[in-house]
C-alpha cells in the first residue's frame, strides 16, 4: 500500500509516521522549506511524545520519506491524504478551506490509476463532494472516489490514539474506494478496532458532533464549578460522582480556565455556521462558545480580586501557558487571553513551561521568561497554575514559598492538594473548590 500525505503539520504528521508504521510505504509532502529541513534531519517540528523516535524507525527503514514534490507522490500512491490546515476564517469563523482546495487542484494533473483522496483534515459538511466537483471539472477522465476520515486524536497522545482508536471512521459511497480503506486500517481491524463506514456527510458532521460535546462537557462542569463555589460544594467530588455514571462518563469533567487548541475553537465555531447556513440552530454550542469566552476572562478577574482588586505593580508567576500538557501547541490557549489581561492591567508576569517557549514567545510580549516553576516563582506575589503539566503536581512547597513576595497559589487545574498548600503558609484557591478557601479562612 503507497500513501501519499499532503501536509506535515500535527495531523499530518503523526497520521503518516503511524501509516508507515504499519509497513506502508508514506511520502510525506509539504512545502514549507524549514519544516521540511527539521523533517529531512529527523527533527518534528512539533512536540509530541514519542513522534521522533516512531520518525527515526521508519525513515530508516524506507517506509517513510518527506519531500516538497508533490507530482510523484501522487501519481504513485494508491491512496491521496489531504492533511492541510483548516483554520479558522476571519469574520465569520468559519472552516477555510483553501489549502484543501489549492491541494487539490495542484494533485489533480498527477492523477494516474484508480486514486482514493481523502479528507483527513477536519472539513464542513459537503466539502467532500465539492473536492468531487472540481476534480471532474478539472480531470474528468481521472479514476477517484472522495472519502472523509477524520481524525479523532488528542494532543499529548495522538501515537496512542491513532494506533488504539476507539474508532475509524470512513465516509465513502464508492465499493472500490471501501476496499481500499479496508486495506489501509487493515492492520488496526485485525488488533479489534472498530472500523465504521457511513456516507460522507455523515463523517464529516461527526467530527465537528464528537469536538462539540466535548467542548460542551468543559463548558458544564465549570459553570457547574461556579456553582459549587457558591454553595459551598467540592466541584470534584461532584465530578467524580456524576462520572460513575456510565451514560456520562468521567471525561472531560477536569474544571479549569477553558478550553483552547487546534480543533475544540474552530470546530465548535465551523459547526455554529453551518448549522446557522441550514437553517437549523444549534443554541446549545452557541452557548458553549460564549461560555469559555467569558471564562477565561473571568480568570484574569479571578486573579485580579486575589491580588485584592488591583494587580497594577504585582508579579504574578504562571506556571504554563500551551493549552494543555505534552504539546507545544499554542493555539487559542487561555493563556492568551489571561495573561495580556494581567499585563494590560499593570502587572509584571513571569512565565515558565516545559514546552511552549518557542511557540509562545512571539505570542506573550512582554513577559519574563523563567526556566522553572522556582524561578517563576521569585517575588512573585501570586503564584498561577494555568497547565496541568505533570511536574507542576509535585512542586517543592517550601521553595516556593521562600522565593515568593505574596503567599496566594491560585490552581486554575486543581493540581495540588489544598492541605498541602496551606501546611506551608501559602493561601489556596483553586476551581470549585470554595470550602478549602473558608476552612482556611477560619485557621
Amino acid at each position: 500500500m503507497k500513501i501519499c500525505m499532503i501536509g506535515a503539520g500535527y495531523v499530518g504528521l503523526v497520521s503518516a509516521a503511524c501509516f508507515s508504521d504499519f509497513g506502508w510505504t508514506v511520502t510525506c509532502v509539504d512545502k514549507d522549506a524549514e519544516r521540511l529541513a527539521d523533517l529531512k534531519a529527523g527533527r518534528s517540528p512539533i512536540y509530541e511524545p514519542g513522534l521522533e523516535d516512531l520518525m527515526e524507525r521508519n525513515v530508516k527503514a524506507g517506509r517513510l520519506v518527506f519531500t516538497d514534490e508533490l507530482g510523484p507522490a501522487v501519481a504513485d500512491a494508491d491512496v491521496v491524504f489531504l492533511a492541510v490546515g483548516t483554520p479558522m476564517r476571519r469574520g465569520d469563523g468559519y472552516a477555510d478551506l483553501s489549502y484543501v482546495f489549492a491541494a487539490v487542484e495542484e494533485a489533480a494533473p498527477h492523477l494516474k490509476d484508480f486514486t482514493v483522496i481523502t479528507t483527513k483534515s477536519t472539513v464542513p459538511v459537503g466539502t467532500s463532494r465539492e473536492i468531487e466537483r472540481r476534480l471532474k471539472a478539472k480531470r474528468p477522465d481521472a479514476s477517484v472516489a472522495i472519502c472523509s476520515n477524520p481524525e479523532f486524536l488528542r494532543e499529548g497522545s495522538a501515537i496512542q490514539d491513532f494506533t488504539h482508536p476507539d474508532r475509524v471512521l470512513v465516509g465513502t459511497d464508492d465499493a472500490r474506494a471501501r476496499k481500499v480503506m479496508e486495506q489501509v486500517y487493515r492492520p488496526l481491524a485485525l488488533r479489534g478496532s472498530p472500523v465504521m463506514f457511513v456516507d460522507r456527510e455523515s463523517a464529516e458532521l461527526a467530527k465537528y458532533a464528537a469536538n462539540a460535546f466535548l467542548a460542551l462537557k468543559i463548558s458544564f462542569i465549570n459553570e457547574i464549578a461556579d456553582v459549587c463555589e457558591a454553595v459551598g460544594a467540592d466541584v470534584q467530588e461532584v465530578a467524580s460522582a456524576i462520572g460513575k455514571d456510565r451514560r456520562i462518563g468521567d471525561k472531560f469533567l477536569h474544571p479549569g480556565p477553558g478550553y483552547g487548541g487546534s480543533c475544540f475553537p474552530k470546530d465548535v465555531s465551523a459547526l455554529i455556521r453551518t448549522a446557522r447556513e441550514a437553517r437549523s440552530p444549534v443554541s446549545i454550542i452557541e452557548q458553549v462558545e460564549r461560555v469559555n469566552h467569558e471564562r477565561k476572562l473571568a480568570m484574569a478577574v479571578r486573579i485580579e480580586a486575589a491580588a485584592g482588586g488591583s494587580v497594577r505593580d504585582k508579579t504574578i508567576a504562571v506556571l504554563g501557558v500551551t493549552f494543555k500538557p505534552n504539546t507545544d501547541d499554542m493555539r487559542d490557549a487561555p493563556s492568551l487571553v489571561i495573561v495580556p489581561m494581567l499585563q494590560e492591567r499593570g502587572a509584571t508576569v513571569r512565565v515558565c513551561d516545559p514546552q511552549g517557549r518557542r511557540q509562545a514567545e512571539p505570542l506573550l510580549p512582554g513577559v519574563v521568561w523563567c526556566e522553572g516553576a522556582n524561578e517563576a516563582a521569585q517575588g512573585a506575589d501570586i503564584l498561577v497554575i494555568l497547565t496541568e503539566w505533570n511536574e507542576y503536581r509535585a512542586l517543592d512547597l517550601d521553595a516556593i514559598k521562600a522565593r515568593m513576595a505574596g503567599t496566594t497559589i491560585i490552581d486554575l487545574r486543581n493540581v495540588l492538594n489544598p492541605d498541602a498548600v496551606s501546611s506551608v503558609g501559602i493561601g489556596y484557591s483553586g476551581i470549585g473548590r470554595r470550602k478549602f478557601a473558608d476552612k482556611q479562612s477560619t485557621n
